[in-house]
């Protein structure tokens, strides 16, 4: 999620459209690698060959799951799912995650621990290692094109939410592009690891250092399988919005006149783009009912104005006193939210610097 940008919309965008291209160009990539790299790997022998063929398949099988959680978030709300189905985007990309350490790093990994302890020798290596180096210089170029597609997106959008790109890798909402540059960007390093085994196994005759690379192409991948793991967990769980963003919104909250004080926050982002915010805030003592239903129906459609991703909005009127509340926010936050307080009163309202939230 993220803050307005100066026209006051969202500089969240992903674009499901692009994010569907990005998706499907990195698919059509690995499944034309892949079929490249299994005729290199059959012909040679070459474990790193396999191994990356073995990559190309989880990478392909990985395209597919993704391009199912970009179908199946985006249908709508209904009576089972009342908050949508967005977070099908985290769970498949979860699922992708997995199938690229079962499928390509586990057997990268035996291929190349087989390889080293066995050193079998086949002439047929040496013999086609140029089918091998063709391989991989057409495997780079294909891959290289699917790569510079999820960078295009990837900085784009980077650039819109005003974040470096390791924020924008660690606090990104999308999966599927997040997937797709981590996999091709391990793609092209395990292409670099497969061309170093084969030329070291034609310079030495040793099949050891083919070994080798396919080992480092089998750790490889289960990097990349455990941070985008990592990530999808999170996502999950259920991730709060960015800081930066809930800040924001206890300020444009503080701000109103009906509001005495912001006594706690949540947010859970519910997909990508997607944000549930529930805010209790200690109203004025002396509005009325009616005073303070409008009140809370005007601050909706402001924020949802402002931050375009809020898609569902509560506000509860509660007292900021209440023991059991004000000890829940700070076993939750500790001091941030009566530092965000105090920021603002010192900012905006230096006359009401004396109060502090729950």
């Amino acid at each position: 999620m993220a803050d307005e940008d100066e026209d006051g919309s969202s500089g969240e965008g992903s674009g499901g459209g692009e994010s569907t291209l990005t998706v499907v160009l990195a698919l059509a990539a690995n499944a034309l690698v892949g079929v490249l790299k299994l005729v290199a790997g059959l012909l040679t022998g070459s474990s790193a060959m396999l191994a990356e063929a073995a990559h190309s398949v989880a990478d392909t099988t990985t395209e597919v799951f993704l391009f199912t959680a970009l179908r199946r978030s985006g249908r709508r709300a209904d009576r089972r799912h009342p908050f949508g189905y967005g977070k099908e985007r985290f769970f498949w990309a979860m699922i992708a995650a997995v199938s690229v350490f079962v499928t390509g790093a586990a057997y990268s990994i035996y291929e190349g621990i087989a390889t080293i302890v066995e050193h079998p020798r086949d002439p047929a290596e040496e013999q086609y290692a140029w089918v091998a180096y063709a391989v991989l210089g057409l495997s780079a170029l294909i891959e290289g094109t699917s790569w510079q597609q999820a960078v295009r997106q990837v900085w784009r959008e980077k650039r819109e939410l005003r974040l470096s790109l390791r924020s924008y890798l660690r606090l990104s909402d999308d999966p599927t592009v997040k997937s797709v540059l981590f996999e091709d960007t391990a793609a092209l390093v395990g292409l670099l690891f497969a061309l170093a085994g084969v030329g070291l196994h034609q310079l030495t005759g040793s099949s050891v250092w083919d070994g080798i690379a396919s080992v480092m192409i089998g750790v490889l991948l289960g990097f990349v399988a455990y941070a985008l793991g990592r990530t999808n967990k999170n996502l999950l769980i259920g991730r709060s919005a960015e800081p930066r963003v809930m800040h924001a919104v206890f300020d444009h909250l503080a701000d109103a006149p009906e509001v005495d004080t912001v006594v706690d926050l949540q947010s859970m982002l519910t997909g990508t783009d997607s944000v549930l915010l529930c805010a209790r805030v200690d109203f004025v003592d002396d509005l009325t009912a009616a005073d303070l239903e409008r009140a809370c129906v005007r601050l909706d459609d402001e924020l949802r104005e402002r931050f375009t991703d809020l898609d569902q909005i509560f506000i509860e009127p509660v007292p900021r006193s209440d023991p059991d509340l004000r000890a829940a926010v700070l076993e939750r936050y500790g001091t941030l939210l009566a530092t965000w307080q105090q920021e603002h009163d010192r900012a905006r309202s230096p006359s009401r610097s004396g109060r502090s939230p729950g």
